[in-house]
């Protein structure tokens, strides 16, 4: 499509398409079904196990190779897989050769010397067995096959050249090496129970000369790769450099990334402290409950509650950090097998999706600089396109986008670009009363952000806008997708889900990577970090998403209000890492377009294994034929796509009588299903099917031009899945807990990529009232999944999501509710001194022993967190202050909102985060006080509790107390608060040290009014202590 083309506007809903600015359908992709797993030395069928799984020589890549050539290659050969060179380990059954594990297994020995004999046994087991094992995979039918070259052709004696095949007798192997495509899935065929293994060709000299020729075969190849990198030079023995470029060949065929354990040492502590300080917290409770303050008995009564409370909490956020481990990816690795030079990239194309809303709060020339690193990313040309969402349909950033691609094209420095945008930002602070108009005098389409169509400007594309050197540009792309009144947007959620749609019309990528308008890439190879884990045959297949850790500039040197978040980046979702994958945090994630799309993981027969918690209760599966239904129903779910994913068959390649007909037929998927659930969108639909990108050449560019106006106009989602099951998930303003939720409870696993040079850079608000209505956005978010049907503490639990997980997403939904008990615990240092009462009765050495013993283990566990992580101090410590500062603001207010937009309807204002680029200097932004009533209750707090402290002093001095142990405690305590909020008292003062007068006069206010209360009711004395004070006594007296 041709970057020139123009703006497109339109409404399908209104049939309009017109082209503003001048300067066919296409069928599903066709995939054939496999019929089996055939062994790739010897071509005959894999065969089942003893135990009548299918059988797997390798345990690292499930090479597929048959019983006879796995013991033919341990016995005779080197010993190790052809695919990842992994030595071979020793099944039960087969004869030990020379380098096994000693083992002490006596049925293990017992077929090592009666192994013909037990070959019989399995023999006769299959036959008894028929048909009873059917390994169904329909999940891999949608992988269709890029290249092929013959099999071995089976009964014919081979010397070492491969004869021509029919077309039927092809296996997934690239023409242009000797090894098997790791990116592409082995089709799985199980050998027939009732036929004779001699059938076969097992044990037979016509079948040894078959498996000698495909080694000769494979030495040959290694033999031409080596040459052609040396320039005919190379020799079969691989030494000098000859041996370097055997190595890179061998370095191909290594995973693309490995785990990094956390050393056992620092990780078996941490845990062991942890346990400790769960038996400490029981000890605790039970000293705590069994002793009540009498004279107290509400102070001691709220304190418990809240202590329990905050054991839950910490319960929650601790125990998902419980693996955590570090990952490592080989780019080089990636490029030998992906992207070697000379050659055609094969790296899979990538959409990237940018998405802004309002200008004015988020600067163009930040978006504008996020473009210029996406387009400047190290990724082949072709395969790289870029899309902007405007939510906002302002002028004034498809202008700056287009000075944007004009600079694009020159890819030199210079402030003039700077000049041009800041000059576009100044003419548009007045809006003219007609509108804005274009420059050939058109009336711009989205004068009205709220009524306006859909419209669409390719800036640079792969036909045309080339730089000024000649050189292709990647694929950028305007996008506002249409509003209308009547109609629900669901806010940036909807925007992405546009974007989802019209990139699948116009390019297709197979994997799509979100960023906010101000997070630009730090990394110019980020894309190929994330492909290490999605383009890696083990994980590719199940992986949703890698999620990037988000990393800030322009923040204060001791980052007074926690912006870089350094604790949930580098501690819990490290931990995450090692259960089912770091939760999706809205900005700098890959994705699988399949997982958006609702599809089920590729599972392997290990991810379907029950868990722990699952054998505990249920027993053994050799043990309990019957008792383990529930793994048996989640193994079909899982290797079975649900029926909206099942994939279209080309009804050519089947045959009219042969068997399995009436199987493939019932697979095929109703136009009206398809229509259902993705739209009534052919090309959109068409492109669902074709999982490794792209759209075919043959299509007209003005065809899916018009079709990409159709997939974002208003009306377009009535009646589907979009927002429901398919894409971000709608139903809260934090729509990326929600989705990232939905693909785990599939059974979808996520990755955490930490590089060494942070992949993303962004903004962070430094100034107080910004950060403070940012977390109440988060938090309210939070509120709203915890009051809807997606609830982790109730949702998914039929599908395959773990239960560490399952705690960690409950964790992320009811933590703004700790807001409640944590302004009851800040404020009750006040009232202790006040009152002159305490929480905590007179402690004896034993109590006393529990509380240091608590304490030491609440340090014991930060410090060991600190060291496997790698967090400083400081880090910490902001963290821990902040939590305080916005649980005593933003999370309460955050309850009361969700409460009233769930229950009683009334909605909240949905407020863009300010993006600014600190022009002032000297971060000026930090300083500056922005009214807001979230300031109120920490200010209120702040000031009770310095109150109470100059009371309780006070009171000591005049009156003398017989211990002063008790006032140090309540002192202690409030000082506990106050260093707290420490960074609050410092915003509010901002650069004068001046707290402003409306936050004083409404924080005395609260607070007079709260002591007089107090001082009315007096809870802690008695009817008949008040009488006698007033000199009304009795009898009873």
């Amino acid at each position: 499509m041709a970057a020139n083309a123009g703006m497109v506007a339109g409404s399908h809903k209104r049939n309009e398409f017109v082209m503003i600015r001048q300067g066919g359908e296409a069928g599903p992709k066709l995939l054939k079904k496999f019929d089996g797993q055939e062994c790739q030395i010897c071509s005959d069928t894999v065969g089942l196990s003893d135990t009548g799984d299918l059988f797997v020589a390798c345990n690292e890549c499930a090479f597929p190779v048959c019983r006879a050539c796995y013991e033919y290659e341990r016995k005779e050969g080197n010993k190790s897989c052809p695919q990842c060179k992994t030595r071979y380990k020793r099944h039960k059954g087969s004869p030990r050769v020379d380098g096994d594990d000693e083992e002490d297994d006596v049925d293990d020995l017992d077929n090592e010397f009666n192994y013909r004999q037990g070959n019989v046994k399995a023999a006769h087991t299959w036959q008894l067995q028929g048909q009873a094992e059917d390994v169904d995979l329909s999940s891999s039918f949608r992988h269709e096959p890029q290249h092929r070259i013959p099999y071995l052709t089976s009964g014919q004696q081979v010397s070492g050249e491969v004869p021509d095949a029919t077309p039927d007798r092809h296996s997934i192997r690239s023409p242009s090496s000797g090894y098997v495509d790791p990116s592409l899935p082995v089709p799985v065929r199980i050998v027939d129970p009732s036929k004779d293994l001699n059938s076969y060709g097992l044990s037979t000299v016509d079948w040894k000369e078959r498996v000698e020729g495909w080694k000769l075969k494979q030495d040959k190849t290694i033999m031409h790769v080596t040459n052609k990198y040396n320039d005919g030079k190379g020799d079969m023995e691989g030494t000098g450099s000859n041996g370097e470029d055997l190595q890179m060949v061998d370095d191909a065929l290594q995973p693309l990334s490995r785990i990094v354990p956390i050393p056992s040492n620092q990780l078996n502590l941490y845990r062991v402290v942890i346990i400790l300080r769960l038996i400490i917290l029981c000890f605790f409770f039970q000293y705590r409950v069994t002793h009540p303050v009498h004279d107290a008995y509400p102070l001691w009564l709220t304190s418990v509650i809240c202590e329990i409370w905050f054991a839950l909490s910490w319960l929650l956020d601790q125990f998902p950090k419980w693996y955590p481990i570090n990952r490592e990816t080989y780019l080089d690795r990636l490029a030998l097998r992906y992207d070697r030079e000379g050659e055609p990239s094969q790296l899979a194309p990538v959409d990237v999706f940018v998405s802004t809303v309002d200008p004015l709060k988020e600067p163009p020339l930040i978006t504008a600089n996020t473009v210029l690193s996406i387009l400047a990313v190290d990724y082949p040309v072709d395969k790289v396109s870029c899309y902007v969402s405007d939510d906002g349909s302002a002028m004034l950033t498809f202008e700056a986008l287009s000075e944007t691609a004009e600079f694009a094209r020159k890819w030199r420095e210079y402030e003039e670009f700077k000049v041009r945008i800041n000059a576009l930002v100044a003419k548009a602070q007045k809006t003219p009363e007609e509108g804005w108009t274009m420059q050939d005098g058109t009336p711009w389409p989205g004068n009205n952000p709220r009524d306006h169509p859909g419209m669409i400007q390719v800036f640079l594309g792969h036909s045309g806008g080339l730089d000024t050197d000649g050189n292709e540009l990647p694929r950028l792309v305007y996008v506002s997708r249409e509003k209308r009144p009547g109609f629900q947007h669901h806010k940036k959620a909807g925007a992405m889900n546009a974007l989802i749609r019209v990139s699948a019309v116009l390019t297709n990528g197979a994997y799509l990577l979100n960023v906010d308008c101000d997070h630009y890439f730090n990394n110019s190879k980020a894309l190929r970090e994330a492909m290490c884990f999605m383009m890696d045959p083990a994980l590719g297949k199940k992986t949703c998403y890698v999620q990037f850790p988000q990393r800030f500039d322009g923040i204060d040197l001791h980052d007074r209000y926690a912006n870089r978040n350094i604790v949930f980046f580098d501690i819990n979702l490290k931990g995450l890492d090692g259960i089912q994958g770091p939760v999706y945090v809205g900005t700098g994630c890959c994705f699988n377009r399949q997982a958006l799309y609702g599809y089920d993981p590729v599972l392997t027969e290990a991810d379907l294994e029950p868990n722990i918690v699952f054998k505990s209760c249920c027993g053994s599966r050799k043990k309990r034929k019957g008792g383990n239904k529930s793994y048996i129903d989640n193994k079909k779910r899982a290797m079975m796509r649900s029926e909206s994913s099942v994939p279209i068959f080309n009804m050519e390649d089947m045959e009219e009588g042969i068997e399995g007909y009436e199987d493939e037929r019932s697979l095929l998927m109703s136009q009206r299903s398809l229509e259902k659930r993705f739209g009534q969108s052919p090309i959109f639909i068409a492109s669902t099917f074709m999982e490794q990108g792209g759209i075919p050449p043959s299509t007209d560019p003005a065809s899916l031009l018009k079709e990409a106006i159709h997939v974002i106009s208003c009306g377009y989602e009535d009646k589907t899945e979009w927002g429901k099951e398919i894409g971000w998930i709608y139903g809260s303003v934090t729509e990326d807990i929600l989705t990232g939720f939905k693909m785990h409870a599939r059974g979808w696993i996520s990755i955490y990529c930490m590089p060494p040079r942070p992949a993303f850079k962004g903004s962070a608000p430094i100034n107080l009232s910004d950060r403070l209505n940012q977390v109440l956005r988060w938090a309210l978010g939070s509120i709203e999944i915890l009051l809807s049907r997606h609830c982790p503490i109730w949702y998914g639990y039929n599908g395959r999501l773990k239960l560490l997980e399952r705690v960690a997403y409950i964790n992320t939904i009811v933590y703004p509710i700790t807001s409640i008990p944590l302004i009851a615990y800040c404020v009750l240092p006040a009232i202790c001194l006040l009152t002159g009462k305490f929480i905590i009765p007179e402690i004896s050495n034993y109590a006393g022993m529990w509380f240091i013993l608590l304490f030491i283990s609440i340090f014991a566990t930060g410090i060991l967190e600190l060291r496997w992580s790698g967090v400083g101090i400081e880090d910490w410590w902001r963290n821990e202050q902040f939590w305080v500062i916005g649980g005593t603001s933003a999370h309460l207010f955050a309850v009361f909102q969700g409460l009233l937009k769930v229950l009683a309807g009334i909605d909240t204002s949905f407020t863009v985060t300010s993006k600014s680029s600190d022009d002032d200097g000297d971060f000026a932004e930090l300083y500056v006080f922005k009214w807001t009533s979230l300031l109120i209750p920490p200010t209120t707090v702040l000031v009770i509790n310095m109150v109470g402290i100059v009371a309780g002093v006070s009171y000591a001095v005049n009156s003398g107390y017989q211990s002063w142990g008790p006032l140090f405690g309540r002192l202690f305590f409030a000082f506990w608060v106050i260093a707290h909020l420490y960074p609050f008292l410092k915003g509010l003062m901002g650069r004068q040290n001046r707290t402003p007068t409306i936050v004083i006069v409404w924080s005395i206010l609260l607070a007079s009014i709260f002591s007089l209360l107090w001082v009315h009711i007096d809870p802690f004395t008695s009817p008949t202590q008040k009488a006698a004070v007033m000199g009304q006594c009795g009898v009873n007296c």
